[in-house]
């Protein structure tokens, strides 16, 4: 059986991990306490190589842009952190003969130094990343590619975890799939579809996998 995983703020917590980068870079730069608002909110959802550009600026840092987003590939990647039971879970779906992939939007390598540097690379049998594959979630084909990286394919049938309603929660079942929502202290908006199962975090999410027939 397939099961696909979102990673930011479903397996690694990169919402904290950009927290703890961005007070190190400020500190780093003897930048003002307020820069630390500008940084998180700019790069809140997402951070591309050109972000960094109009970063500099609003900054006034002489840095290199490209520079820049080297520096921040590698600070993120030692700062996020797995959530609790997230390695393990994973592990034992691995041992029950699931199949299971990445499925994330971002850049090809900043996704790749966080599933390496937190260790979760190899328990993976295919790695799909939107900057890599020229689409992303919610549009079907990432999911399609996701499913092929793996070995697999949609008509199969499968599960896709995630964190968000849209791209992850409506991309995927509109590509077939049952979707399993990673609430982590969020309550589901009213009046959006529901998923297939709703918990409060990823090993809850592994715990609705070992016990699902389908």
């Amino acid at each position: 059986m397939l099961a696909l995983f979102d990673l930011d703020n479903t397996l690694i917590d990169r919402s904290a991990g950009l927290e703890h980068w961005t007070r190190g870079f400020v500190s780093s730069r003897s930048l003002p306490r307020e820069a630390e608002a500008v940084i998180c909110d700019r790069f809140r959802t997402r951070a591309h190589p050109e972000d960094f550009v109009g970063l500099a600026v609003a900054l006034g840092l002489s840095d290199d842009p490209g520079d820049l987003w080297h520096e921040y590939v590698d600070g993120i990647a030692r700062s996020v952190r797995c959530f609790a039971g997230a390695r393990e879970g994973l592990e034992a779906l691995r041992s029950a003969g699931w199949t299971i992939g990445i499925a994330t939007n971002g850049a090809g390598d900043i996704q790749r130094a966080k599933l390496a540097a937190t260790g979760l690379a190899p328990l993976f049998d295919g790695i799909c990343v939107s900057g890599d594959v020229e689409a992303r979630k919610p549009e079907r084909r990432l999911f399609e590619a996701a499913a092929a990286e793996c070995g697999a394919s949609l008509s199969a049938g499968g599960w896709m975890v995630g964190d968000n309603p849209e791209t992850d929660m409506d991309g995927a079942r509109a590509a077939g799939l049952r979707t399993l929502w990673v609430a982590n202290g969020r309550e589901w908006a009213d009046g959006l579809l529901k998923p297939d199962a709703m918990v409060p975090g990823i090993a809850e999410a592994i715990e609705v996998l070992q016990a699902a027939t389908i």
